[in-house]
């Protein structure tokens, strides 16, 4: 996902903590960090550190030297406006910055989220059993994280009010938020061949490519063919999401003609690609471009740091607490927004091999 990152210890024992506050494991005061370190086995340094993330984000006041801490939210005590579940693309996106963020505003909204143990990954995308989880699940409303197509249309046809949180939400009738990545990635291919690359790939989950390419990856083609490149399974190939299927496209690519350009969609497949780019000696960027349309905070600690677009996950959220006030409200709301997208190009960008740039 866009916003997939990799948390300290300080701050996973924060997220751990602000799940237990949130339904409500204790009561107008948090314990000390010794009692906390004592229960939870960690070291009284990632305790602090925690608390006092907890403080900054509002769920806790301190009050002074060993007086403790006020707990600041409020428990579950009356029934919530909105009871929300949520269906996740995988189950690592639960304890993403942006869930978390996510949850506390909501509950602070005063609405109630369940997370399905099942998610659209290991239900394989089928509409089927998402339609007999969602028989099953009682809920005022349902937010769905990076569905496909198929998935979000079946939303869309529903009664039970859905937000489509990312995904091929573009045009459906139900309320939506997620990047601007249509402009950021012609911006993107625009600027590459202005750099002197041709043979510009772009590797994307399935759910980006079928039942029929998303308006990102057409727009992408577009800008290709605008520019007399002829584009094809070459540039948006198909490839089975494992590890041997990522390794077969790598090698299938690189086999007569490799790329002077690499763009793929997800931080987690660049640990591979750098693994095969380094066992046959192609260097970065003289010989190949690296850029990744998400973020991980990883990227920075990169020698070079890896270029990558990024949005603010802020406003997405803004759009939600939005979608189910007026939900609970009795109100139809059906509005989609946009993130604007910003472009970092770190050190992995750079003309295509053999063309001189000032």
């Amino acid at each position: 996902m866009n916003f997939f990152r990799v948390f300290t210890a300080s701050e996973q024992l924060r997220d751990y903590l602000r799940t237990e506050l949130i339904a409500g494991r204790w009561q107008k005061k948090m314990p000390g960090a010794g009692r906390l370190e004592k229960e939870l086995g960690v070291g009284r340094n990632t305790v602090e550190a925690a608390l006092e993330q907890l403080e900054r984000d509002g769920l806790l006041q301190n009050l002074g030297s060993r007086r403790g801490r006020r707990i600041q939210i409020a428990t579950n005590s009356k029934k919530p406006k909105l009871g929300i579940a949520v269906l996740l693309y995988e189950q690592i996106d639960r304890h993403s910055h942006y869930m978390a963020e996510l949850e506390l505003a909501l509950v602070k909204a005063g609405h109630s989220l369940h997370f399905q143990s099942k998610s659209l990954t290991e239900m394989g995308m089928s509409v089927k059993l998402v339609k007999n989880l969602v028989s099953q699940t009682r809920a005022d409303a349902w937010l769905v994280v990076a569905g496909s197509r198929d998935v979000l249309q079946w939303f869309s046809e529903q009664p039970l009010p859905a937000f489509a949180l990312f995904g091929r939400r573009t045009g459906l009738p139900m309320a939506a938020a997620g990047p601007d990545n249509i402009t950021s990635l012609t911006a993107v291919t625009h600027s590459l061949i202005d750099m002197g690359h041709s043979r510009i790939v772009t590797i994307c989950r399935k759910e980006r490519r079928l039942p029929t390419l998303g308006t990102a990856e057409r727009a992408f083609l577009e800008v290709l063919e605008s520019h007399g490149i002829h584009a094809g399974p070459y540039n948006l190939p198909d490839w089975i999401e494992t590890k041997e299927g990522l390794q077969a496209l790598l090698q299938s690519l690189f086999r007569v003609s490799q790329p002077t350009a690499l763009i793929f969609d997800e931080a987690s497949i660049l640990t591979a690609i750098l693994q095969f780019l380094g066992t046959r000696s192609i260097k970065i960027p003289e010989d190949i471009t690296l850029i990744c349309t998400s973020f991980d905070p990883a990227f920075s600690l990169c020698m070079p740091p890896i270029a990558h677009t990024k949005s603010d996950y802020l406003p997405i959220i803004r759009s939600v607490i939005r979608w189910a006030n007026h939900v609970a409200a009795g109100k139809d709301y059906r509005i989609q927004t946009l993130t604007p997208v910003r472009f970092f190009p770190g050190g992995t960008i750079g003309p295509a091999k053999g063309k001189s740039f000032m």
